[in-house]
């Protein structure tokens, strides 16, 4: 599906916002991602969404690559070819009052909807965002004029600074921090979502399955199909590398 860029400009030294015009009826939850075709590239770039309404979407992307520092080089008014809605999102309708939202780095961006939409189901959300460095901070103000309570941690870990008064934790971030995080919480309910390269990105390649537990029975699930939100009950931390 074609998508007309209206902004893409730089939050950071690495980190670049992409404001796209298109139809967004396919996203239906924070946490779902888009998978962006980029010219002379064979493999799409899955990339989560920030936030969307009727008629626009925004992507935050690091330039990590060639693919996405091409993305970067895109001019407004360009047509992008997206695959959009996919992946499972986050559910927001758990009966916690006062989840806990952490987010590391890229895995920011999908936290920003996610807090708007727990807001609007009533819940009083505490928001913490890990950075290597103070310079690669972004989107901070944004979460802090939704009026929740934020902690914005840039030298040490996030999990050194974990707020207490919590019933339920929601994160996405890259796979140490969320090893460490359900290390700290424990048998805290929660959901995280994965960072994974991908194929496809809707399941047909299987590319990017991993383990999950169900019981006594383990289960292989796709992170682009299944996830990439997964409960935290259902991880098995033993086969995520």
């Amino acid at each position: 599906m074609e998508y007309r860029i209206l902004e893409n400009i730089p939050l950071t030294d690495s980190v670049f916002r992409m404001v796209l015009e298109g139809d967004t009826s396919k996203i239906t939850r924070p946490g779902q991602f888009v998978n962006v075709s980029v010219p002379g590239y064979f493999l799409r770039r899955p990339i989560s969404v920030c936030d969307w309404d009727d008629t626009t979407l925004t992507l935050i992307y690091k330039v990590v690559g060639d693919g996405t520092e091409a993305m970067s080089r895109m001019q407004p008014g360009d047509e992008v070819d997206l695959l959009t809605g996919l992946g499972n999102g986050f559910d927001v309708t758990v009966e916690a009052k006062h989840p806990l939202v952490v987010g590391g780095g890229v895995g920011v961006p999908p936290l920003y909807r996610l807090t708007k939409e727990l807001l609007k189901a009533g819940k009083r959300p505490t928001v913490m965002l890990g950075f290597n460095t103070v310079d690669e901070v972004f989107y901070a103000k944004e979460f802090d004029a939704l009026g929740v309570g934020m902690i914005v941690v840039t030298s040490g870990y996030v999990t050194d600074r974990l707020p207490s008064g919590y019933d339920y934790v929601y994160a996405c971030g890259p796979l140490p921090m969320l090893r460490a995080l359900a290390d700290r919480i424990g048998t805290a309910a929660g959901q995280f979502s994965f960072e994974e390269r991908m194929g496809c990105g809707f399941g047909a390649c299987m590319g990017c399955s991993c383990q999950t537990k169900s019981g006594d029975k383990r289960i292989s699930k796709r992170i682009c199909k299944e996830g990439p939100v997964f409960k935290t009950e259902e991880i098995l931390w033993e086969t995520c590398r």
